[in-house]
């Protein structure tokens, strides 16, 4: 049987971010990983950091490289009515935000774990976590048809919504609430240009779309589109086509068209599990709640979560107090409901959820009141760029 202090289910973002913090203050994890590396890095997933998250990644040590090749944003675009009206945030709040995407944190965090020496166990299949509201609970898997158990005193669960962390938990002690929007979101990635400097976010009668980007080379174009819809019914000269008619013309103009690198569907779904802490074992980030990615908080809270138990276990080992791992959920949950909030909010203001013009004409009154008042503005920025909670 291995031993260590922290035993943290899943190498995506947040569990190498935990270890990585973790190991700057001497304190000892286990990092284990259902699938391989490669599996993992090549993951398309989120690209919009508030500040915060940037902090976070350079206080660890790995933020070297987005910051030499991450887009600083001060602004960003809203559409709609054929019209653009750009949200000044830095001006209003003194904060920006950086695009790096999450496929590039996740190279830079594994290269720094790797580098550190630490264990990382990938594969590791057949996960259980034994005896979490005791003293030493204990996380069982197979590696290689060989079977192996950590002893911990914490265990972190970064494992994602289908993780075994959060299935763990009796029924009876957990509560779950959840919001299934009535369509998804076709994503493609291509080496072409953006189409502008910040990211665009339009809402069309035809239904929402999103222009945003990876580096000034390569850029991530969406399109909402129904749930039953499939990637194959879009090949790249339709969705061009589609992208170009519900962008106002200045920005129709501009696009630049290329073959897809990569194409999927995700389905758009807002859900928070409460609590966070259930004895010794901790839930993070997509383990614990799920944001339509509208607002871009996903990763994000995953790594504010990270933060506050971070913090709370070092505290542990440095003063011997419980105070903040007593506090971990209450601390997590007060960030969470608040960006679950403006998720959903931003989600019903910018897609269509049915052809009435009613509901259609109210998204356009209310866009317009917020590029029409500086306090609606400001409310909007504060949310966008990360409230401080």
């Amino acid at each position: 049987m291995s031993t260590t202090q922290v035993a943290i289910i899943g190498a995506g973002p947040s569990g190498l971010l935990l270890s990585q913090l973790l190991h700057t203050r001497g304190i000892d994890s286990i990092v284990l990983e259902r699938q391989t590396r490669e599996y993992v890095e090549a993951r398309i997933r989120a690209g919009l950091l508030e500040w915060g998250t940037v902090d976070l990644l350079n206080e660890a040590g790995v933020g070297a490289r987005m910051m030499r090749e991450g887009l600083a944003h001060d602004g960003v675009e809203l559409a709609f009515d054929r019209r653009t009206h750009r949200i000044d945030l830095k001006a209003l709040t003194g904060r920006r935000v950086m695009v790096y995407g999450q496929t590039e944190i996740q190279k830079d965090l594994a290269d720094a774990r790797v580098a550190s020496g630490d264990r990382i166990v990938w594969e590791a299949r057949e996960l259980a976590i034994h005896d979490f509201d005791g003293r030493r609970p204990r996380v069982s898997y197979t590696h290689g048809g060989e079977r192996g158990e950590i002893e911990c005193e914490f265990i972190a669960g970064c494992d994602g919504f289908h993780g075994v962390t959060r299935a763990s938990v009796p029924k009876q002690r957990i509560s779950l609430h959840e919001r299934i929007y009535p369509f998804g979101w076709l994503g493609i990635l291509a080496q072409v240009a953006p189409v502008a400097d910040e990211l665009v976010y339009a809402n069309h009668a035809r239904g929402f779309s999103l222009c945003s980007m990876r580096s000034r080379t390569r850029s991530r174009y969406y399109l909402q589109c129904p749930l039953d819809d499939t990637v194959e019914s879009w090949p790249d000269q339709r969705f061009w086509e589609e992208l170009q008619a519900r962008l106002p013309d200045k920005y129709a103009a501009r696009l630049v068209t290329g073959p897809s690198i990569e194409k999927s569907i995700a389905p758009l779904r807002s859900f928070v599990a409460e609590p966070m802490r259930f004895g010794r074992l901790f839930l993070v980030g997509d383990a614990a709640h799920i944001v339509p990615p509208t607002g871009a908080k996903g990763l994000n809270l995953a790594v504010a979560d990270v933060r506050v138990l971070y913090q709370a276990i070092v505290e542990y080992y440095r003063a011997a107090s419980e105070t903040l791992l007593d506090e971990y959920s209450s601390r997590a949950l007060a960030r969470v409901w608040k960006a679950t909030r403006f998720s959903w909010w931003f989600t019903m203001l910018m897609h269509r959820f049915s052809d009435e013009t009613f509901a259609y004409k109210m998204q356009l009154a209310e866009l317009e009141y917020i590029t029409g008042s500086q306090a609606a503005a400001l409310a909007f920025a504060e949310n966008y760029v990360g409230l401080r909670c």
